[in-house]
């Protein structure tokens, strides 16, 4: 059973996601505050985490990021509709999706089982014998494993941020715009998608670049997309 940490300073809101997850057949944990979802995920095996920007004590953003140094688990961040900066600032800080206040708590869970799904597949594969790897110059992703090393050393991703770089990978050296990096991520249509894009993107490069600014593999094409350059 998968295990969801719902993190919201309104008790009310937590209430209405755990009704709706524990009716999908997932176990719910619950906390209202950034200090309770750390800990929380610190010492419970947690699968996924739903947490709001705005709270008392220590806020989403803080959250994410203290979390991001010891979990890769995907992460959903509850943002104000009128908030960009929040919804940037929580891609930044490491969340792999947002949704806006208010939500549809069925779409939230649509995106809750589509996060597993993808952790999932990145986490519980078994080991293969090395059928699919792909690599471009000293970066390697090993989709049997599920492992990326650069350069011999291995580095470690979130599951949005390695299914970016797998998709870019096995088509190296062909340009994809935002919009179909987002459809081929998300399965979804990319409304909106540029700044979600972005900043994965972005985060990709600092793992995989020794000069981000001037990256080697990463590539921009202006006004079309990215690619990854396909390095002998």
């Amino acid at each position: 059973m998968f295990r969801i940490l719902v993190c919201d300073d309104d008790r009310e809101i937590v209430r209405a996601i755990e009704l709706y997850l524990s009716e999908e057949g997932y176990e719910v944990l619950c906390a209202y505050d950034g200090i309770e979802a750390v800990e929380a995920v610190r010492r419970e095996k947690v699968h996924l985490l739903v947490v709001d920007i705005m709270m008392p004590e220590m806020d989403g953003i803080q959250a994410i990021t203290r979390i991001r140094r010891f979990s890769s688990i995907p992460i959903i961040c509850l943002t104000a509709k009128t908030e960009d900066e929040d919804k940037i600032a929580g891609l930044n800080a490491g969340a792999d999706d947002y949704m806006e206040k208010p939500f549809n708590p069925l779409e939230l869970v649509a995106r809750v089982k589509s996060q597993l799904r993808r952790y999932t597949e990145l986490g519980n594969m078994p080991k293969g014998q090395g059928e699919h790897i792909y690599f471009s110059g000293g970066l390697l992703v090993n989709d049997d494993t599920k492992e990326v090393t650069l350069d011999g050393k291995g580095v470690r991703f979130t599951p949005i941020e390695y299914n970016i770089l797998l998709f870019l990978l096995k088509n190296k050296g062909k340009v994809f715009s935002i919009e179909q990096i987002y459809r081929n991520i998300w399965n979804e249509e990319a409304i909106g998608a540029d700044n979600t894009v972005a900043v994965h993107i972005r985060h990709i490069r600092e793992k995989i670049e020794l000069n981000p600014k001037n990256p080697r593999y990463l590539k921009v094409v202006w006004g079309v997309g990215y690619k990854i350059d396909n390095i002998s």
